[in-house]
């Protein structure tokens, strides 16, 4: 098993919520959130993020709107629509129950994280 691929899978999870977390700001055009998912180091291939904008808006979660450019052709900035404010509101509680989830897992019960090596001892015992 690789790391590589559990570490794209756990990104791809939380893809859909990111992105509708920086829509949600205002509105936005799409090689923005690309820049932005790219630093966070959340995606860095253009041609996910295309085909997750067009489900998001035939889901009805967000719309998009032309807006001409003076230096080319137009362009589609993006926005949420009430059921995408919606629907966001629910990722969030759902992501802070897996965060709160995840940290009561992997912490010691003195609140810090409990060391790798220290877990696999305990499971041998």
């Amino acid at each position: 098993m690789k790391i590589e691929n559990t570490q794209v899978q756990m990104r791809k999870g939380i893809l859909e919520y990111c992105i509708l977390h920086i829509i949600s700001r205002g509105e936005v055009y799409a090689s923005d959130m690309l820049e932005e998912l790219t630093s966070a180091k959340i995606m860095v291939v253009e041609g996910t993020l295309y085909p997750l904008l067009t489900r998001l808006r035939k889901a009805g979660l967000v719309d998009y709107q032309w807006v001409e450019s003076t230096s080319g052709p137009p362009r589609k900035y993006y926005k949420l629509t009430e059921a995408g404010q919606e629907f966001l509101a629910q990722l969030k509680t759902t992501w802070e129950e897996l965060v709160a989830s995840t940290n009561h897992i992997t912490t010691n019960h003195n609140g810090t994280v409990q060391p790798v090596a220290e877990s696999q001892k305990s499971k041998e015992s």
